[in-house]
């Protein structure tokens, strides 16, 4: 009779992305399942930082700007476009995720085209929340109306839709939920923002580099997101903002930077905007960061989304299989859609210990694999499945563990203090 390990190893074996894995730079004794967080760090951006850092900045020097520098933002915008489906005149590559939500909501505001209301909901990431609410404290306009859902899971699509029908204006949703990793109907909720007056603006944070978007046949006008994650861009990766063609010319950037100008390098007394995309620049792009993220996106492209996606789904049920045989009788719950079409690429349980469990998972005893899941107040464990290396053997390791744990009550061995990141 096969085992679940011999499965899990089987279908590894049949895994056509499993090549992509050694792509990657793994550490010994570790199952990594928070690449939703950070991705793991590919082996190329080791080589493309030493040639940055030893011919270009320490030989070249200032001259690497013309040679190489000023073109890097650019050519990289173009390959996310070719990932999200858009045209490269407008993706924008620079700053974080909050800056590019600032500057793109304070400009659709400002921009005659939506009621001025701010609404988001009770599942958006919360610093996407604290810019909307900033926001509103430094114009002439309401605070941001917060649809606020029975569940912390899963979205309530009714009463979003009657919130927009009374309360038209700019949205911002997470297109996956950093908690239960709910997947909202991006091209129907664009449509009837669309038809009553109100726009979307997507945070792909959580999507992007695992879930297929479709930018175009979505008919989304508006999105921000990181690189950092599924795209394993390394810490602090530039993000990205996409501005439909029809709506960049008449939007204005709160933010008249530097590199936003038209000619930066003529140092003008006045500002003038760049035309297209470029007037939402502003600082030096950053471009140790971004040499790295230019690799992980190659590696992403090379695989392909679909099969990208596909594989997560596959990776996703088979968990979600495991945890209901072996975690439910343990008093874990299972917190994420069990629909494929509904969810993103992390499945998130809970139980009454999952702090210490976490911490059981992280410093195991005796000479167990460590495994680094993540942990969100209050209750939730995520397990990131990020299908370029995360196996089907990891996943059965980690479900074992994690039955171990509470059989042994392991748990009781660990306090509940907790580190800043979790």
């Amino acid at each position: 009779m096969t085992s679940h390990k011999e499965v899990a190893q089987q279908l590894d074996k049949k895994d056509i992305l499993a090549s992509f894995r050694d792509r990657f730079f793994h550490p010994e004794k570790v199952i990594y399942l928070d690449g939703n967080s950070l991705g793991k760090q590919p082996l190329d951006a080791k080589e493309t930082l030493n040639t940055i850092l030893e011919e270009q900045w320490g030989k070249k020097l200032i001259r690497s700007w013309n040679d190489h520098w000023l073109a890097v933002p650019k050519r990289i915008a173009a390959k996310l476009a070719v990932l999200l489906n858009a045209n490269p005149n407008e993706v924008l590559v620079g700053e974080s995720t909050s800056v590019n939500l600032y500057k793109l909501t304070h400009a659709l505001l400002t921009s005659g085209h939506f009621p001025k209301q701010l609404v988001t909901d009770s599942l958006n990431f919360p610093t996407d929340n604290y810019i909307l609410q900033g926001i509103s404290t430094q114009l002439p306009i309401a605070a941001p109306i917060t649809v606020r859902y029975s569940s912390d899971l899963v979205a309530d699509i009714p009463l979003l839709q009657n919130t927009i029908r009374h309360a038209p204006g700019i949205l911002c949703l997470s297109l996956v939920t950093y908690k239960s990793a709910y997947l909202y109907p991006m091209k129907s909720l664009n449509n009837f923002a669309k038809e009553h007056d109100s726009i979307i603006i997507w945070d792909l944070s959580h999507a992007v580099g695992a879930v297929a978007i479709d930018l175009k046949q979505s008919n989304t006008l508006a999105a921000i997101g990181c690189t950092y994650k599924y795209l394993n861009g390394g810490p602090g990766a530039p993000a990205f903002i996409y501005v439909d063609q029809s709506l960049i010319a008449s939007l204005k950037s709160p933010i008249q930077g530097w590199f936003g100008h038209a000619k930066p390098f003529d140092f003008a007394s006045d500002y003038q905007a760049a035309d297209g995309i470029a007037k939402f620049d502003a600082g030096t792009p950053q471009i140790l960061s971004l040499a790295t993220l230019e690799v992980g996106l190659d590696i992403t492209l090379e695989a392909g989304i679909d099969q990208i996606r596909a594989k997560s789904e596959q990776l996703g049920t088979y968990l979600f299989e495991l945890i209901k045989i072996e975690l439910l009788i343990l008093g874990y719950a299972l917190e994420s859609p069990e629909a494929v079409n509904e969810r993103g690429a992390h499945i998130t349980i809970s139980h009454k210990e999952s702090w210490r469990i976490c911490q059981c998972l992280l410093n195991p005893k005796d000479n167990r694999l460590k495994i680094i899941p993540d942990f969100r107040p209050n209750r939730f464990i995520r397990l990131g499945i990020a299908p370029l290396y995360t196996r089907y053997e990891d996943l059965w390791e980690t479900v074992c563990r994690l039955k171990e744990i509470v059989l042994e009550k392991e748990y009781e061995y660990h306090d509940g203090n907790q580190p800043t990141v979790t």
